[in-house]
């Protein structure tokens, strides 16, 4: 069934949220053309393939109306295909307010308000962010977080020196292998490991001068 648009009524655009509430300026020869007053931008799509949903407020919906503020919906009557609402204002009092004069900024933040607005999304995009969230909360509990970032060929017993220094409640050791042992990249580790878990919000390294630069560079 073919969307039927009539000038004076307020659509938002799928793709561009942002714009905020358009206005249908024209929709004619099988094309449609919306402004969006808050972005002060324009578009024209083919009627058939408009990007757009309708945006209609329910009884109890609040409703925004320059230079009146918040208002909420009480009624709303169809007239030649565009929609005027009944408003309640803060006294008590009851306005007609035809969805011409809404504001333009809106902000469809919540699923309620996208529902009803038709702005709903393919189910694949949820499965991507399903599985993006459970990949996300098994890399973080993962026992080697924050040991597996160093590009650096581990050894053994680097990665289990420091994944058990790194594991204790207040780390507070002295690394006394034989030299070329990797020290460095040990320490390395357990500071790395620290940070991104934020059990740690500064380091201060204090070296010789003639260590400053393998301390750099590893």
């Amino acid at each position: 069934m073919s969307t039927i648009f009539i000038a004076g009524q307020r659509w938002i655009s799928n793709p561009e949220p942002e714009l905020g509430l358009g206005i249908i300026l024209e929709a004619a020869n099988r094309r449609v053309v919306i402004a969006f007053p808050a972005a002060e931008e324009e578009r024209t799509y083919a009627s058939a393939a408009a990007p757009l949903s309708r945006v209609l407020f329910q009884v109890g919906d609040n409703i925004d109306v320059p230079k009146q503020g918040p208002l909420i919906v009480t009624e709303q009557q169809e007239h030649n295909g565009c929609i005027v609402y009944f408003a309640e204002d803060e006294n008590g009092d009851i306005h007609p307010v035809p969805e011409q004069i809404l504001s333009a900024n809106i902000k469809l933040s919540n699923a309620k308000e996208r529902l009803l607005a038709g702005q709903v999304e393919h189910h694949r995009r949820f499965a991507l962010r399903a599985a993006t969230l459970e990949q996300q909360n098994t890399s973080q509990a993962a026992s080697t977080r924050g040991l597996l970032g160093p590009r650096v060929q581990l050894l053994p017993h680097q990665m289990y020196i420091a994944a058990e220094v790194a594991s204790r409640a207040a780390p507070r050791v002295l690394l006394a292998d034989e030299v070329g042992l990797g020290k460095t990249i040990e320490a390395g580790l357990i500071i790395h490991q620290l940070l991104l878990l934020e059990r740690a919000k500064r380091v201060l390294i204090v070296v010789p001068d003639s260590l400053v630069h393998q301390w750099l560079v590893e």
